[in-house]
C-alpha cells in the first residue's frame, strides 16, 4: 500500500502531451487567481472592518449623548454613522459588484482555461514542483495522503 502513496493522484498528472510551457502558463494563471481569491479575502475583511467601526461609532455616539455632548453626537450621527462608504454604496453593495463582475469572469476563464487544456485539472505546476522536490520513498515526503480505513 505505501508504495501507492509513492505515484502523484492521477488528477494531479499532466494529460499525454501536454507541453512544459502549457504547464508553466497554467501555473502562473492559477498564481494569478490565487491572489485574486486573496485580495477577494481582503475585500470581505474590508467590509467586516467597516461595518464593525460603523457599529463602534453608533456606540460612540450613545456615549456622547449620555455625557452631555449633544452636538457632537448629533454632527457624529448625521456625517457618519450608516454613511456609504463610495458614492451610493456600501461595502457589502462594493463586494456584490466585484463577485459579480470581475471575480465571476476571472474565476469563468480561469476554469474553462483549465477544461480546455489540462482536463481540469488543477495545480499541474505544483504537483510537478512536488515530484521535483520531495525525497521518493522517504516518510513525509510520499506523494499522496493515506487512503482512509473503510
Amino acid at each position: 500500500m505505501e508504495h501507492d502513496r509513492e505515484k502523484p493522484s492521477p488528477d494531479h498528472v499532466a494529460p499525454p502531451g501536454t507541453s512544459e510551457g502549457t504547464i508553466r502558463a497554467m501555473g502562473k494563471l492559477s498564481e494569478a487567481f490565487e491572489v485574486i481569491e486573496e485580495a477577494r479575502g481582503n475585500l470581505y475583511r474590508f467590509h467586516r472592518l467597516t461595518g464593525r467601526a460603523d457599529l463602534a461609532l453608533g456606540e460612540a455616539v450613545d456615549l456622547f449623548r449620555e455625557a452631555g455632548h449633544e452636538e457632537i453626537a448629533k454632527e457624529l450621527q448625521d456625517s457618519l454613522v450608516g454613511r456609504n462608504v463610495l458614492e451610493g454604496r456600501w461595502t457589502f453593495q462594493i463586494m456584490e459588484e466585484y463577485d459579480d463582475g470581475y471575480y465571476n469572469d476571472f474565476k469563468s476563464l480561469e476554469q474553462g482555461i483549465r477544461e480546455q487544456l489540462v482536463q481540469g485539472r488543477r495545480h499541474l505546476f505544483e504537483a510537478q514542483m512536488k515530484e521535483e522536490r520531495r525525497t521518493h520513498g522517504r516518510r513525509h515526503h510520499e506523494a499522496t495522503a493515506p487512503k482512509e480505513p473503510t
